[in-house]
């Protein structure tokens, strides 16, 4: 075989195919990042499995890649970002726990709960906007729906004020891109960067009932106080992985419905849920494509392969979830009668994504409320053409345009 690296397809055009162009190398094996810097690409799941609670292999990149620590990657490349932001996803050990703690406040099932009327709120406020439009007029659901929804109420949970929430979050969609130029990526890291240390300014004069205050306030802990840098990638992180992550994974919900109709019949009849629907989908399709980083800490032996220490992981979570070795010779179909629908789509072990259950309530208040209220909703050209968003970090479309009515 083949050894040397893949080059990763950094447009993010076709992940299922480099998905299985990826497993035929074995579920462990080399791949090349824009910028020239190699990686090992996790494909298989019971090893990705392993290593998301491998002791051996850290989430501080920062701490422990030798590239970084010698200097060796300038602020524009393309993914400086996903290695130099202080939060939780990029610690381990003691200090994971300590931000974590904190920001796991605004996940409790109580904090959840509350969040049931105002997510209701929104989804039939963008429903009755979407009402008013003529019934020839092709719709992008994502951009007009399922987007709207996930940063309206990201927002609302971060207290950030509606005419501060285009700057938060065009650093966030930035960010979430894999084609950017280096000039674009280095500009974006100082935007973004900036307009978070605003909101935290704002905040600390004007505190209100919101995580950001929450998280604000523990800089003022003796037991964990946090730094301004942990403060501002706290809110970063929320913003980023709360928003296109559930708009993507609804998107393709709503295209496997339709592509489906079997199964949205026997939804809408009552003789499958809802959450099977949204449940296979994070199985199938998650939001995630291949998350950075990790760093082996020691040599570790997995998957036919030395991953020797210093070296970069990526855990392929899209790859994962279409699994055989897993799921069988159907791992790539969208099937709600699907017994296994367990994955690896939120993530495992202590790094695990804080967001399932609010993210669950957002599917299933908003799924049934769009195909009640458009019974004849169709996707307005063939699944096979609907475009991918330009990255491998996450997996989702760049729109998905739908008729809303026959």
């Amino acid at each position: 075989m083949d050894k040397c690296p893949y080059v990763l397809d950094r447009s993010g055009s076709d992940l299922h195919g480099e998905n299985r162009n990826l497993r035929a190398r074995g579920p462990v094996t080399r791949v090349e990042l824009h910028g020239g810097y190699t990686a090992w690409s996790v494909t298989g799941f019971e090893e990705a499995k392993q290593l998301l609670v491998d002791p051996r292999i850290a989430k501080n990149t920062k701490d422990n890649w030798p590239e970084y620590q010698a200097g060796r990657v300038p602020q524009n490349w393309e993914l400086f970002t996903w290695v130099a932001m202080d939060n939780m996803q990029t610690r381990d050990g003691a200090e994971h726990d300590r931000l974590r703690k904190l920001v796991a406040k605004a996940f409790t099932n109580r904090q959840v709960a509350k969040s049931r009327p105002i997510i209701e709120r929104i989804v039939h406020r963008l429903l009755d906007d979407l009402a008013t439009v003529p019934a020839d007029e092709v719709v992008d659901i994502k951009g007009r729906f399922f987007y709207p929804l996930s940063t309206i109420l990201v927002c609302d949970l971060l207290g950030i004020k509606e005419e501060d929430q285009a700057a938060m979050l065009q650093g966030a969609q930035v960010n979430a891109k894999t084609d950017n130029t280096a000039e674009e990526s280095e500009a974006n890291l100082h935007q973004w960067h900036e307009a978070l240390g605003r909101l935290v300014e704002t905040k600390r004069r004007e505190p209100g009932d919101d995580l950001t205050t929450i998280i604000i306030k523990a800089t003022e802990d003796d037991e964990a106080p946090l730094t301004d840098e942990e403060v501002v990638g706290s809110v970063h992180l929320l913003i980023g992985g709360g928003t296109e992550t559930t708009a993507n994974v609804l998107c393709h919900t709503v295209v496997d419905l339709l592509t489906h109709p079997d199964q949205l019949a026997a939804i809408l009849a009552g003789e499958a849920s809802w959450e099977a629907a949204w449940d296979e989908e994070v199985r199938k399709d998650g939001a995630v494509g291949s998350m950075p980083f990790r760093c082996a800490l020691e040599d570790i032996e997995i998957g036919g392969v030395t991953i020797a220490k210093g070296d970069l992981v990526l855990i392929n979570y899209l790859a994962a979830g279409r699994d055989p070795a897993k799921y069988g010779d159907t791992a790539d179909e969208f099937d709600i009668t699907r017994e296994d629908k367990s994955s690896l789509g939120f993530g495992y072990g202590r790094h695990r994504c804080l967001g399932p259950a609010l993210a669950t309530m957002e599917a299933l208040i908003a799924l049934p409320a769009l195909f009640e209220r458009f019974p004849d909703l169709k996707l307005a050209v063939p699944a096979t053409e609907l475009k991918p968003a330009p990255t491998f970090i996450f997996n989702g479309f760049a729109e998905v345009p739908l008729l809303l009515k026959g």
